[in-house]
């Protein structure tokens, strides 16, 4: 029996690599002579450099960067196995786990770091760049970011205006004559699964500024700033892609790099699997079962997020696939029909959210352990070598 599996992570709780390292031990132990193939997932968001990284055999760089609040942190961004491709995760240098609770505001942050990160990735030769966009503290239209690769923003005065949501209600005039050179010769790929556009009741500030730690008072300034920022975006690129799918991610860092750096946006899931050859696999070996698992599955699983992208791959394959998770939320039946075989929480009684992510490991174990002795059973020992 050849078993893919295929996870992300479980945030917090349980990494998409750790995932794959319980699966592969479990196996082991519990159906000898089967063989397993892991890979850790993402979908764009937090995980998605590590999935890379570990998947294709690459390495991470530590960076010393501008945090989202202003000071000094140091960062990483993955260097892919073929060496020539880069992931920048723009939580790792912009993000609101980078963030003190109490300290959180949107208004202030800046996603200057994040530009600097994808700086030194271009120092490092790399002529292809996939920034995974998700679980930012800021609401600058990426402005901070593209400030620290050359884009020259200026207010009223001429003076240069600070890479805050706060400084985009002042800006008057960008320019890109300073733009760094070595972005046009440089393929870069937004992975981001978020749709909305830039602005309004879907958009950026609206959608997501509230989690960053905006009351409802900071909102209109919040959206009034990434409205002006966008017109004068315009003005200077020729280019409106304030409606486009995605321009809302990362506090509207998608449509900032969109409009200034020629950037393409892909699936998160599609980034990764192409990375793993995950469709030639598919075809290529005789997979049995595929186990996936992902925090929580609920009504985004259903809307083409990781599971139900697996589940469609395993039913075009005609390979059960499994589906693990801390919880099961609202009705998610329709995964049924994309071709999921079955899904389950790993929680064996009721528990706080604190108690599951600490005791995620055992639980996981405990799980695969079940299912491979259901396995063994009715599948038996000999076709598990198949």
């Amino acid at each position: 029996m050849k078993i893919l599996v295929l996870p992300d992570s479980f945030k917090e709780g349980l990494s998409a690599t750790r995932f794959c390292e319980i699966a592969e031990a479990v196996v082991a132990r519990h159906l000898p002579g089967s063989s397993v193939v892991a890979l850790p997932m993402a979908d764009g968001g937090e995980g998605t450099a590590e999935a890379l990284v570990i998947g294709t055999g690459g390495e991470f760089v530590r960076v010393p960067v501008t945090g989202p609040m202003g000071g000094t942190v140091t960062a990483r961004y993955g260097l892919l196995g073929d060496g020539t491709t880069a992931i920048v995760e723009m939580a790792e240098a912009s993000g609101l786990p980078r963030v003190p609770e109490g300290s959180r505001n949107p208004l202030r942050a800046t996603s200057r770091g994040t530009g600097e990160l994808i700086v030194a990735a271009l120092d490092r030769g790399v002529r292809r760049i996939v920034l995974a966009l998700g679980g930012s503290a800021t609401n600058d239209g990426g402005a901070g970011a593209l400030a620290a690769l050359g884009i020259n923003f200026r207010d009223a005065q001429g003076d240069e205006v600070g890479g805050d949501a706060v400084s985009l209600s002042r800006l008057r005039t960008a320019s890109m004559a300073l733009r760094d050179p070595r972005l046009k010769a440089t393929e870069l790929i937004i992975a981001s699964d978020v749709t909305n556009p830039l602005l309004g009741e879907r958009g950026a500030t609206y959608t997501y500024a509230r989690q960053k730690g905006a009351d409802d008072g900071q909102l209109r300034v919040l959206e009034d700033a990434l409205a002006n920022f966008a017109g004068i975006t315009t003005l200077e690129t020729g280019r409106d892609e304030r409606e486009t799918p995605g321009a809302g991610a990362a506090g509207g860092m998608g449509f900032g790099f969109l409009s200034y750096c020629n950037a393409s946006i892909m699936s998160g899931f599609d980034v990764v699997a192409d990375a793993y050859g995950l469709q030639e696999r598919l075809v290529r070996e005789r997979f049995s079962l595929i186990i996936t698992g992902e925090g929580a599955i609920n009504f985004q699983s259903v809307q083409g997020k990781l599971i139900g992208r697996i589940a469609e791959l395993g039913r075009r394959r005609e390979i059960p696939v499994i589906a693990l998770a801390g919880a099961i939320r609202g009705n998610v039946s329709e995964l049924y029909r994309l071709g999921l075989t079955s899904m389950s929480s790993i929680l064996d009684g009721p528990m706080s959210l604190d108690d599951a992510m600490r005791q995620a490991e055992p639980l996981l174990e405990k799980k695969l352990v079940d299912l491979c002795s259901l396995f063994d059973r009715f599948i038996g020992n000999g076709s598990r070598t198949a």
